[in-house]
């Protein structure tokens, strides 16, 4: 998952859940998600990121039997079907094992291989990790966040975590970290990470960043989930410029020519994905 040239990569977001907060119920099927990642392929989307369990504030818990039952299916016939990466958004042992049996060939864990088991099977399974930064829990982080300073702290949170992840035998050149926008943070906390998104790049690990739709792009607009696909794309934009590697999004063809624009200024020339 490393880059090596200032060509960012977009990370489809597909959620397979009926409460995720954007798009909650609307791929619910095997035939729509498939359906909904081909299109995601087909504007641009090197990664697809498949979600089983809502992530959201106040979002009830999902069994590791459910999420099996949501996610397994949809990656294996998205690996089955199309050229694309796919990556499991999980917290729990049993789904990154399913997942990866399926065909995943990414762990993408919000808790950071913290839960009973993550990390020892993140170890075994052998594939490609993202470590995500959250205070708290999704169902209480939004309830005042505080930081001594947010950059440092999760700057110092992510540096533990590789080096936790390292010590449970996990390449370093597996692991993908993520600053964790909206977890547990309040809008001035993702402002400052966003403006000083370039320190973690002394980590020297590839970013993933994921701003689409999210509360700090509402509260900056003032406007609902379903119009805050340009504010998304300008953010995501400042995410590259500032060395963001992957970039998870609801809104593929728009982010797409966005760092298509970013990467020919940014390298003087035309990339290609």
């Amino acid at each position: 998952m490393s880059n090596s040239s200032f060509c960012p990569k977009v990370m489809a977001i597909l959620n397979v859940t009926p409460d995720s907060f954007s798009d909650g119920g609307k791929y619910n099927s095997e035939a729509a998600a498939l359906a909904r990642a081909s299109k995601m392929v087909s504007d641009g989307a090197v990664i697809i990121d498949v979600g089983g369990e809502s992530t959201r504030p106040g979002a009830p818990p999902v069994s590791s039997a459910e999420e099996i039952a949501r996610v397994v299916p949809v990656i294996r016939a998205i690996s089955a079907s199309l050229d694309v990466s796919v990556s499991i958004d999980t917290s729990k042992a049993e789904v990154m094992c399913a997942a990866v049996a399926a065909g995943a060939c990414l762990i993408n864990d919000v808790r950071a291989f913290r839960e009973p088991g993550a990390l020892d099977v993140a170890a075994d399974l052998g594939v490609d990790i993202c470590v995500m930064h959250m205070q708290g829990e999704p169902r209480t982080m939004q309830i005042q966040p505080i930081y001594e300073s947010v950059v440092d702290d999760v700057y110092r949170f992510l540096s533990d975590r590789v080096e936790a992840c390292c010590m449970a035998g996990i390449d370093r050149e597996r692991i993908i970290i993520d600053p964790g926008f909206g977890f547990g943070k309040s809008l001035a906390h993702n402002l400052a990470l966003l403006k000083k998104l370039d320190r973690f790049k002394a980590l020297g690990l590839p970013m993933l960043v994921g701003v689409s739709r999210k509360s700090m792009i509402g509260a900056i607009l003032n406007k609902p989930v379903a119009d805050r696909m340009i504010g998304s794309v300008a953010a995501a934009t400042l995410a590259a410029w500032q060395g963001a590697d992957i970039l998870r999004v609801h809104d593929v063809a728009e982010t797409f020519d966005a760092l298509k624009v970013c990467c020919a200024i940014k390298s003087g020339g035309i990339c290609s994905q």
